[in-house]
């Protein structure tokens, strides 16, 4: 087995602004396995949120033994960005040696399109309320807030699309009081869904509050194996690939969840269409999906997914799976 690991970058349509920071390109790692003449590949995007770095992953991925396997992949490296982008590589060549398509290996009905978020970046209200009022068409859209003056930004994106469905992303930027001052407003504006108000490591107070809006688990939320501590403060949990460490851990923490009795949301980070092609497969029958990665995008891989009204559709073989 030949395993190569490349760093790309893509330019981004526009600045992509949350609470800890902005950006205007999208850097990855596109990790390629090829064995029998075969080819398979995957991408991850390293984050500095979880320690992670363009050279630390490439680092752990080149450190693999040669000929890995998934299921010895998932004990050869933890959860996150390295992992994931060789497990969905391996994924991609499996479907292609077996000539069939990776959701019939796995055992999962064909994927259908699915509706995905469009993300808007925090900015000031007036920017944010012109940006919904242009995406107003889309049915969901997703905010970036996380600061102690977002209720002005609320008021002006649900100005600017006031049939749109909601849902808030804080990117752990709240206390309790900045989320127990706002409570009434994200009833009052119809928002559906929130996503980590408080830091993880520091999120035991959703557990005594009242959350009559749903609350998602982000940041707190990784594998299976950190699903026990969100017991009585979650309502839902968001499941990334690059959190997860692939597709393999990803479905088994959503079987898992789901058993729990937690929402599904499917997230992503801004990557390109190879990063969301399998976790579109992963977002089939979830609460929520926001896989908007290539949209935000100014330029994309060859044989990019499709994205209409329909929603985001499954991956044409030529790029994944």
């Amino acid at each position: 087995m030949t395993l190569t690991v490349t760093a790309d970058t893509f330019r981004l349509a526009q600045a992509v602004t949350i609470s800890r920071g902005s950006r205007t390109e999208a850097k990855v790692l596109t990790v390629r396995i090829e064995r029998d003449g075969i080819v398979g590949q995957g991408e991850c995007v390293p984050y500095a949120r979880y320690n992670e770095t363009l050279e630390s992953v490439t680092a752990e991925i080149e450190g693999l033994p040669a000929g890995i396997d998934r299921m010895e992949l998932q004990q050869a490296l933890h959860a996150g960005a390295a992992r994931n982008a060789v497990d969905c590589a391996l994924w991609d060549w499996e479907a292609k040696r077996a000539g069939k398509r990776v959701w019939d290996l796995a055992g999962l009905p064909a994927p259908q399109p699915m509706i995905t978020a469009y993300t808007l970046s925090l900015d000031d209200p007036d920017k944010m309320r012109a940006e919904a009022a242009k995406n107003a068409h889309r049915p969901l859209l997703k905010i970036k807030l996380g600061t102690p003056d977002d209720l002005h930004r609320l008021a002006a994106v649900r100005a600017g699309a006031p049939n749109a469905r909601i849902i808030i992303d804080a990117n752990e930027g709240w206390t309790t009081e900045i989320y127990a001052d706002l409570v009434p407003h994200l009833e009052r504006l119809g928002v559906a869904l929130v996503e980590q108000p408080l830091p993880a490591g520091a999120d035991e107070a959703l557990a005594e509050i009242d959350r009559p809006v749903p609350i998602c688990a982000d940041e707190s939320a990784h594998d299976r194996a950190t699903l026990a501590d969100l017991a009585g403060k979650y309502d839902m949990v968001n499941i990334k690939l690059d959190k997860t460490g692939g597709l393999t851990e990803a479905l088994a923490m959503r079987d898992l969840a789901r058993a729990q009795g937690y929402g599904i949301f499917v997230g992503c980070m801004v990557g390109s269409s190879l990063a969301m092609a399998p976790a579109v497969l992963l977002a089939q029958g979830a609460d929520y999906v926001d896989l908007d990665g290539p949209l935000l995008l100014a330029e994309d891989r060859p044989a990019p997914l499709n994205y209409d009204a329909a929603g985001v559709h499954p991956p044409p073989a030529a790029l994944w799976g």
